[in-house]
């Protein structure tokens, strides 16, 4: 068998299908767009799903429908039953990141094809030895009243060379497909490999070792019979249309083909692990402490860069936490195994990128921002990082004798305050043989987001879960309140019940059209009026809880009976929904301008302001929020219609392409508001405007961090951004009144503060030379006391401390001996003044030292300070007995 290069390997691949007329297809991002459900893309068939479930017949390409595609795909496992996150770089075979290349059937072929076909590319094509392979099928469950899958056996048997005593049979674990607890699932057929040495094949059967964790027995290629559909009370039913699913690992197959023992000896991994070696200046391959690491970094930098090229951000949350561990995980092993204290990961995307320009383009057109956010991430982490390792290793250290386990505590500090995220700080436990409280970590890491919930002003349905303290609403309709504030703002309405919630008084109303604070957006406030008494109640706040609209009021009505209407504030509802309409636009400049990157990570809609909060790796450059303020005026100005839907499919809003928040629940029905379809189409249950035009304007007013990778724009849309135009007109206005009708005030001010600071400049001089002419004075007005010791003493009018101090040095120059300087000055309206005594050497041995002498003259205005036995400060707040400090001075030293 001929050495081939992993691309030659993976155009077989593509060829072979092609031949049997399969499309090929590019991967999908590791991102599932249309699966909020799901972190990240982890099986080739995830992109298929809608037509494994019935939702599409095949894939339409070209205007052709396709019902047998292949391709590679792009996989990140490292969460749930797919975590092999521990095991990465300590064996030789597990990724984060790995491609699957795969073949499927819609409807089309089925066993008898997949089987063949597989076997014709290992055997035929790649030239695999048939006596090293062996075929496993299903043997049935009597659970599931399923029998053998011996169709498959029999194609195995027919349609190949293979032993017949090279098919075995497993159970339901090994050989049962299944999409999840419901839905499309069927027998698998996997080809396993021997390994081994020809003399340990001679001595144990390699059929003994199939499904039992040899690595050198291992499973090369999935087929997967998709036959049945799960319902949900676990029945089985045969599917309409069957279908084949295969993956084979593209890492794998490699090293098999190339004869390497390790995925890390192959082609795929040798560029990557060149570049860290040289980086390090350590050979691979020189210790197993070493090599770890390497393969570590080498497997995670591929994860990382593919997911932020699809989208991905480090962040705190959902899969951008993933990535950040991930990256941070390698981070510690270059730090901590390799010596590398610098961010350098960056630098690795470029090989990368070349590697894979033709099967993953992006990445290489990507580059510039993968590289960005690596190193943005990477700088931030390491700042912590030192500091952390010193932190674990003391707590270790400090272990009680026969302690084997690290508080719940010690690993919160290390998480909050350093940065490791917990898998990390048990790698290193693990390494050291002690185990981590996980529960009181857990415990710690509740408390926080308790206090980080309890501490959110605006909180999007946070009281929803609470159970409604009111028991006669439940009893009365089981519902919470019919919502009619899509379509008017006054509605006729009765009072269910008025009770008290947490003190306060509340109602809850058949029909009511005030938003319930909810999605960032605040609530409505307004009046409710009795129809026929008049009598009117203010609505302060509306909230979900326990599923209902609970209006918070400021007093009971006197009573609750008859007709009622429910009237929103109008003009402060306008106000909100011009500046919830103006996020949408907000939203979609920014991924417009930064990235498609750019997602949702908290908001704040209010009558008087918005707050958006996105992930993004650094801070968004004035040029840059010049371009998404444009970019949203000028939507503005399109007066674009808005097109509110309600009770869309979920299915259909995701084909759509409607944004949506990952990790958000949504119903099987959605509302989506779109504001050009080509432009702003999202999710949302807040209110807006009918048309752009409403919104009238829209101003940036600020952009800040908020976390890492996460940054925070503020702005006022409509009537608050008139006001905040208006203020800036009238600022500039009141400048130019000041400085003149200039036509470019900013160059006419920084002129006058240049010149300022050159005024300042020549009067500081000319107060040192004053100051300095003033010492003269008093060196030249020198006393001699009783003891013999001449002292120079007085005030030096407007001097700071650092110019008494100055003084002081060139005073022990100029006398050189037997002389005590004590100077002084007062700040009258501050109420301070400020002292300096020195002492030259001489008097200072004869006992008079410079700090307690000026330690005794602060005392007198109402003070203190020391300093050196030559030289020392004091100050005071009693200026006025600046006099008195001199006369002591001179009877101290008498």
């Amino acid at each position: 068998m001929s050495f081939r290069t992993s691309h030659q390997i993976r155009k077989d691949f593509f060829d072979f299908f092609r031949e049997k007329e399969h499309l090929i297809v590019e991967s999908a991002p590791v991102i599932p767009m249309d699966d909020p459900t799901l972190l990240f893309i982890n099986a080739g068939m995830n992109p298929f799903k809608p037509i494994f479930l019935g939702e599409q017949e095949g894939l339409d390409k070209a205007g052709k429908k396709w019902r047998r595609v292949a391709n590679t795909q792009k996989c990140i496992r490292v969460s749930g039953k797919h975590n092999d996150l521990e095991e990465v770089g300590h064996d030789t075979y597990h990724h984060t990141l790995f491609e699957m290349l795969g073949n499927w059937s819609f409807g089309d072929y089925f066993k008898k094809e997949a089987i063949a076909w597989a076997w014709e590319l290992l055997v035929d094509r790649w030239g695999l030895e048939p006596d090293r392979l062996y075929a496993t099928v299903f043997e049935g469950d009597e659970e599931d009243g399923l029998p053998a899958d011996d169709q498959a056996a029999d194609f195995w048997a027919s349609e190949t060379p293979i032993p017949k005593n090279h098919i075995l049979k497993f159970g339901k674990k090994d050989n049962f497909w299944e999409m999840g607890e419901t839905g499309p699932c069927g027998p698998c057929s996997e080809v396993h490999i021997d390994l081994r040495p020809d003399d340990e094949r001679k001595k144990v059967d390699g059929a003994s070792l199939v499904n039992r964790d040899d690595p050198r027995v291992m499973e090369i290629w999935n087929l997967v019979f998709i036959q049945f559909n799960r319902q949900k009370d676990g029945s089985l039913n045969p599917l309409p249309a069957q279908h084949v699913d295969t993956g084979m690992g593209f890492e794998r197959i490699v090293a098999v083909l190339q004869d390497k023992k390790s995925n890390y000896d192959t082609d795929v991994f040798k560029p990557l692990l060149d570049a860290i070696s040289k980086r390090a200046g350590i050979p691979y391959g020189k210790s197993e402490e070493s090599d770890i690491a390497m393969r570590v970094i080498a497997d995670h930098i591929r994860a990382v860069s593919f997911a932020v090229a699809d989208g991905v951000t480090p962040s705190n949350e959902d899969r951008g936490y993933v990535i950040r561990r991930i990256l941070r995980r390698a981070s510690r092993y270059a730090w901590d195994r390799l010596d590398i204290r610098e961010s350098f990961m960056g630098a690795l995307v470029d090989v990368l990128g070349r590697q894979f320009q033709d099967v993953f383009p992006e990445l290489k057109e990507k580059s510039r921002h993968v590289k960005k956010v690596i190193t943005s991430e990477e700088t931030s982490f390491l700042r912590t990082l030192d500091q952390g390792i010193a932190y674990f290793k003391r707590m270790t250290d400090d272990m009680a004798k026969g302690q084997t386990e690290l508080s719940g505590d010690d690993a919160f500090k290390l998480h909050d305050t350093y940065g490791f995220p917990i898998d990390l700080t048990e790698l290193m436990a693990r390494e050291r043989g002690i185990a981590v409280d996980m529960d009181g970590f857990q415990a710690r890491m509740q408390e926080q987001k308790e206090r980080a919930r309890k501490a959110g002003k605006f909180k999007s349905d946070e009281v929803g879960d609470e159970q409604s303290p009111l028991g006669l609403f439940n009893a009365a309709t089981g519902t919470g309140s019919e919502f009619t504030g899509y379509d008017e703002l006054e509605t006729a309405c009765h009072i269910i019940e008025a009770a008290e919630f947490k003190g306060k008084p509340v109602l809850l109303l058949d029909r009511s059209p005030f938003y319930a604070e909810s999605g960032g957006q605040i609530s409505d406030t307004g009046v409710i009026i009795h129809t026929k008494t008049s009598e009117s109640l203010k609505v302060l706040d509306v909230q979900h809880i326990g599923g209902h609209r609970v209006h918070f009021v400021e007093r009971k009505p006197k009573s609750a009976a008859g007709s009622w209407v429910a009237a929103v504030d109008a003009r402060r509802r306008t106000e909100i929904e011009r500046h919830h309409s103006a996020t949408h636009l907000l939203h979609a400049a920014l991924r417009e301008t930064l990235g498609k990157h750019v997602s949702q990570r908290g908001s704040l809609v209010a009558q008087d302001r918005l707050r958006f909060d996105f992930s993004h790796y650094e801070p968004v450059t004035d040029t840059q929020l010049d371009e998404i303020e444009l970019r949203v005026n000028e939507k503005i100005r399109q007066n674009i219609p808005l097109q509110e839907e309600r009770k869309v499919p979920i299915e259909e809003a995701k084909k759509r392409g409607a944004i949506m928040l990952f990790g958000e629940k949504y119903d099987d029905q959605v509302r989506v508001i779109t504001f050009d379809p080509d432009y702003s189409m999202e999710l949302c249950g807040g209110t807006h405007v009918d048309a752009t035009g409403r919104i009238g304007y829209l101003r940036l007013t600020s952009e800040s961090s908020v976390a890492a990778g996460i940054r925070r724009v503020e702005a006022l849309a409509g009537t608050p951004a008139d006001h905040y135009l208006r203020r800036e007109k009238h600022l500039l206005q009141r400048i130019r009144r000041q400085i003149g009708q200039t036509a470019e005030p900013d160059e006419e001010i920084n002129r006058l503060i240049e010149e300022k600071k050159q005024l300042e400049k020549q009067l500081e001089k000319m107060n040192r030379l004053k100051a300095g002419l003033r010492l003269d004075e008093l060196l030249s007005q020198a006393v001699n006391t009783g003891k013999g010791i001449k002292l120079v003493a007085g005030e030096i009018e407007g001097a700071d401390m650092n110019t008494l101090k100055q003084l002081g040095y060139d005073a022990l120059q100029k006398m050189e001996k037997n002389t005590v300087i004590v100077l002084g000055s007062r700040d009258s309206e501050k109420g301070k003044v400020y002292l300096m005594t020195a002492v030259t050497d001489d008097v200072i041995a004869s006992g008079v030292k410079a700090g307690k002498l000026v330690g005794s003259l602060a005392r007198t205005v109402g003070g203190g300070g020391g300093g050196q036995p030559n030289l020392a400060t004091a100050g005071g707040r009693q200026p006025d007995k600046l006099d008195e400090v001199f006369k002591q001075a001179e009877a101290e030293l008498s």
